[in-house]
């Protein structure tokens, strides 16, 4: 009676037919079109097929083409051979539109992110904040359903056209900067930047209105911290190169699972160039496992902090010893980077080790330079 039923399903569609079973030639696919109705017949003769076969079919729902084609273990292998051909046909008809279903299945299936690390994308700035006498506080927003798209530790990079050369194209300058907003907040990020009086980039920011767009492309991932990964992690900074270890240190308070101790030692000029103190202190008051100690170049008469460089004494009372469990975090100007690890290479691996941290004993295991 199947049998039939197919003899009878494949004279009311032969056009249908011949070409899902190889009846026709190659040169003239271009120029073929099936019926409409065609597809519709051999897909609604399956469907009943499938029905009519099934022991205990849902009376009270519609049985549709998508649910026989999942009825695997109830196909003939003549069902299954024509099921398979049926597809190909769908292919052949208009493979173009196959693959862009695939395709939008497959964007539809992942995350969604604002940040794309092979093409620059404009962000607009949607206000400001002034942090101290020369650092500001830049909020860019996106799709408010999407997120940034920025892993625990990583950066972004900026761009702006400054100028134009010889030919009259566009001359830009590039810099990496280090979110400090959570990762997973939708629709914004927030940059902490310092305005240098000879800095081209922090120049540029400088002159921003709410409204102008930068280009930003990422993320660049630094380190790729995991939960736990080491029992401590001391971390040694220096103005704006707090910006990685803020991002480190709330990826670990606000997850309840990683009990990671850590120490930061956060070193400035003067006591008004501390960066984000009052947020650093608020953590530390509310978190046993995060401790931060402060030391500045030039003390006022009222300050109760450390005072001078980093020295080799503040890391010994400060920071994590030596060891497996440990990971030391240095981020900074050039001259603290030499002074503290030396600086990373100039393809911008991490280089050798050097400077107080080498001399205390730890390894190029145990320090990571951002």
């Amino acid at each position: 009676m199947n049998l039939f039923f197919f003899k009878r399903l494949a004279r009311s569609a032969p056009i249908a037919c011949t070409a899902a079973f190889g009846g026709q030639s190659k040169s003239d696919r271009t120029l073929f079109r099936v019926p409409l109705g065609a597809i519709v017949a051999i897909s609604g003769g399956f469907s009943y097929y499938c029905y009519s076969s099934s022991s205990s079919p849902n009376l009270n729902e519609p049985y549709k083409f998508s649910n026989a084609l999942s009825l695997s273990k109830r196909r003939s292998p003549m069902v299954s051979f024509i099921l398979a051909k049926l597809s190909d046909l769908m292919l052949f008809l208009n493979p173009k539109q196959a693959y862009l279903d695939a395709d939008a299945a497959a964007e539809e299936a992942g995350p969604k992110v604002a940040l794309n690390p092979d093409k620059w994308i404009e962000f607009k700035l949607h206000e400001t904040a002034t942090v101290s006498h020369n650092t500001k506080l830049y909020r860019f927003t996106f799709d408010p359903s999407v997120k940034l798209g920025l892993d625990v530790a990583s950066c972004l990079i900026t761009r702006a056209a400054i100028g134009e050369d010889a030919e009259g194209k566009p001359k830009y300058v590039i810099r990496p900067y280090t979110p400090i907003s959570d990762p997973e907040a939708k629709g914004f990020f927030d940059l902490l930047i310092k305005i240098y009086p000879e800095g081209k980039m922090s120049q540029h920011f400088a002159k921003l209105q709410p409204g102008d767009v930068v280009e930003v492309k990422g993320p660049i991932e630094k380190l790729r911290y995991t939960p736990n990964m080491k029992k401590h992690i001391g971390m040694i900074a220096g103005g704006s190169g707090v910006t990685p270890m803020l991002q480190v240190i709330e990826a670990i308070l606000k997850n309840p699972d990683d009990t990671t101790k850590v120490t930061l030692l956060y070193a400035n000029v003067t006591p008004d160039d501390i960066l984000l103190k009052q947020k650093l202190d608020a953590l530390a008051s509310s978190h046993p496992n995060l401790k931060v100690f402060y030391t500045v170049d030039k003390p006022s008469s009222n300050w109760r902090g450390g005072a001078g460089y980093v020295s080799k004494d503040m890391v010994v009372k400060g920071l994590p010893s030596p060891g497996d469990d440990t990971l030391i975090l240095v981020c900074g100007p050039p001259g603290m980077m030499q002074h503290i690890s030396g600086d990373k290479s100039k393809d911008r691996s991490q280089g050798e080790l050097s400077g107080i941290l080498k001399e205390l004993g730890y390894t190029e295991e145990m320090v990571y330079k951002f």
